[in-house]
């Protein structure tokens, strides 16, 4: 019986409905129950578990049970198995009991086809990812269909943990290492899956069949198993310093990655550590392991940092797909060719991914025919990686290579109708490689600047046609990060703006809209918060605390490491043009200076058991003051220093909303989903009150 308050709590739950087939199987005697799950639309709206969907999943048993068939199997409808559990009643759970009466529900209805006599099966026909992983491992038996999209357990991405068996089933059917490496190492690696090959080399599943006939081949599968003719393998499971290793290994993955700040994995690598002494084939063990796993998920269900990621999740599933303020995409210009002026490795990334995802000619032009030859041939160069690794037939990439080509002349951009450039960062010279522009291409062809942080205004406004100009600025690396800031200018139309948001999408980006001021959103917060560090430096600050000191703001890494990977002088010239717009709240920091006026690009050096130590070189460069502040202090201020600024840029009109602001931060930097971003944070943190007398949510 499911409780009047869960009941409300998931009163919008789309149902998945299980429907019970038997049926007889050659070569077989006696009958099989096929258990189907499916929410009643089609594969874009995977299947989901709520209360609703579990209690007719119950049900479905019960009928599935009751014919007494010699085998149980679970599928789901076309392309998809189930995608785990549904999150959006989880807002309004308001109670720990509540939460618990979810995972013990997901438990008990899982658990009868773990427990059942009868032999069952997971014909996982397509994606399955959490709670629908977790069905197939209560069964004895799995196979997957070779198209199958995606298996995984993403949980710790979200901030919770595979409540529902995982933690507890998987180490204990494919080791413990196999099974950190589903539900840490690729959830916390920006939420990556496995394909179905993957599954099978980890031992999740028995077999992959072919898509095509996928059922066929599972019945018949099944029919040998339940006959004695096939005896899946099942490995030997190390219970020894192998699994101890596999936890150590878990706990530095979560530690590296969020700092040991989010709680859903920190309590991830728990259960999966106390795994270790749990039968599975012992009702009593599972009893206890399964009421662990309901313990850490109804706490974690109602942590403010479970809030956070559903915000994040949110955010880059919905909000990303559509973008606010975008204009109408009617009014979006066709790209059938590209040029990209400048041929180092920004340029040449940007060739390679337009080439990719766009299938159109791209030119490079440079100032020589050496550095046009290098950014071609780095482009040849990774497609045969591709090729080499299978991505690529060699055919699809001959003609991609086919289409980047390279060129001295301007001219050669007549025939494109997109061109970005991506030259050193100075107003005077985009504005010279712009003007030079528009004497060869169109007055309709879109010119898009990959500044990060200059004026798109001032760079056009001496051409003729201003309007054709518009902020395109990546983040690097290129194919990995998905944030795209899309700038409008003074004079951007609106068919540029609605041709740069159909180009992101087309190039597998996600964009934001920013107004054209300093910094645009993502460098001007970077900027402002690691000036903070580097002057508590600058005064006395220990370089260890400075650095260390704002691990739970949820920065993917250090803030002088990071100052390491874009380069001290970039760095400062991001920091000298926003102290020159602002300089009431940006200060150029007199170490940072020397840093790079001494040519040194690293701060630490690291000894050969990975410790870092401030490179002696930089603390005799540094000058410091005697007025150290404490790691506590160093994040006070840090914290301040983003919620003031977040908030002057709402004031600007910057962007549409504070959710803009977290979605640049997660996109473009790789902020931590518990914290939303950054804006829920400081909510939570009291900061944004305390700052500028209102939250921000």
């Amino acid at each position: 019986m499911i409780m009047a308050d869960i009941a409300t709590a998931f009163a919008d739950e789309v149902v998945t409905n299980a429907y019970t087939t038997v049926f007889s199987v050659p070569g077989l005697q006696g009958s099989v129950a096929l258990v189907t799950l499916d929410n009643g639309f089609d594969h874009t709206k995977p299947s989901t578990f709520g209360p609703g969907g579990l209690t007719a999943l119950d049900a479905a048993l019960d009928e599935a049970f009751a014919a007494h068939p010699v085998a149980i199997a679970v599928t789901g409808k076309p392309f998809v198995f189930a995608v785990g559990a549904d999150l959006n009643g989880v807002p309004n759970i308001t109670s720990k009991d509540d939460a618990l009466q979810i995972g013990s529900l997901g438990h008990r209805v899982f658990r009868r086809l773990r427990e059942s006599e009868i032999p069952t099966f997971a014909f996982v026909n397509g994606a399955a990812l959490g709670g629908g992983l977790e069905i197939a491992l209560h069964c004895h038996y799995r196979t997957v269909a070779s198209n199958a999209a995606a298996l995984g357990l993403p949980e710790a991405f979200l901030g919770l943990v595979p409540g529902w068996g995982g933690t507890q089933l998987l180490p204990n059917l494919v080791g413990a290492s196999n099974a950190v490496t589903v539900v840490i190492e690729n959830s916390l690696n920006q939420n990556k899956m496995l394909k179905p090959a993957q599954a099978k080399d980890l031992g999740i599943v028995d077999e992959v069949f072919d898509g095509a006939d996928y059922l066929e081949q599972s019945l018949a599968w099944l029919a040998k198993v339940v006959n004695g003719d096939v005896i899946p393998a099942r490995p030997e499971i190390d219970r020894g310093k192998a699994w101890d290793d596999a936890v150590a290994r878990a706990s530095a993955i979560v530690a590296g990655k969020t700092g040991g700040f989010a709680p859903g994995p920190v309590a991830a690598v728990e259960l999966l550590k106390s795994a270790k002494n749990v039968d599975i084939t012992d009702r009593a063990s599972l009893d206890a392991a399964f009421a662990a796993e309901d313990e850490a998920l109804a706490t974690l269900l109602m942590s403010d940092e479970l809030r956070a990621g559903l915000y994040s999740f949110d955010l880059v599933q919905k909000r990303a797909k559509r973008p606010a303020g975008a204009p109408d995409k009617s009014l979006a210009r066709k790209v059938t060719g590209v040029g990209i002026v400048g041929a180092g490795l920004m340029a040449s990334q940007l060739a390679l991914l337009f080439v990719r995802q766009l299938k159109v000619p791209v030119i490079l032009t440079d100032i020589d025919q050496e550095r046009i030859d290098k950014g071609v041939g780095y482009v040849h160069a990774e497609i045969d990686k591709l090729q080499g690794k299978k991505r690529l037939s060699p055919d699809a990439a001959n003609r991609l290579k086919a289409l980047v080509s390279g060129s001295l002349d301007k001219a050669a951009f007549a025939r494109t109708d997109w061109v970005i450039e991506a030259v050193f960062e100075n107003l005077d010279v985009k504005k010279k490689v712009f003007a030079e522009l528009e004497e060869f291409v169109s007055p309709e062809t879109i010119l898009a600047t990959n500044t990060s942080s200059l004026s798109i205004g001032k760079m056009s406004a001496d051409l003729k046609h201003p309007e054709r100009v518009v902020g395109f600025h990546f983040f690097n690396p290129v194919a990995v990060l998905p944030l795209l800031e899309i700038v409008k200018g003074d004079k951007t139309d609106d068919a540029t703006l609605a041709t740069a948001f159909a180009t992101a999408k087309s190039l597998k980006k996600s964009a934001v809209l920013i107004a054209d001021k300093p910094g645009f959103v993502f460098n001007r917060l970077l900027t402002r918060a690691l000036g903070e560090v580097m002057n508590a430096i600058d005064e006395g600050t220990p370089f260890d605390v400075a650095d260390n000191a704002i691990t739970e703001l949820g920065m993917p890494m250090s803030p002088l490491t990071l100052l390491s990977l874009v380069g001290p002088a970039v760095a400062l010239h991001t920091g000298e043009t926003m102290a020159e717009y602002y300089p009431e709240r940006f200060h150029d920091s007199p170490g940072l200076q020397a840093l790079v006026a001494a040519k040194k690009s690293a701060i630490w050096t690291y000894g050969a058991d990975g410790t870092k130590t401030v490179d002696p070189e930089v603390a005799d460069l540094w000058p410091q003051g005697d007025q150290p502040s404490t790691a506590e202090q160093v994040l006070d201020r840090t914290r301040r220093a983003f919620a003031e600024e977040i908030e002057i840029m709402l004031d600007e009109g910057v962007v549409a909303a504070p959710e803009d602001i977290d979605l640049c931060l997660i996109l473009g930097g790789g902020f931590g989903f518990w914290n939303g971003g950054i804006t829920p944070y400081l909510d939570r943190t009291g900061t944004s009150d305390a700052v500028n007398g209102t939250k921000f949510h």
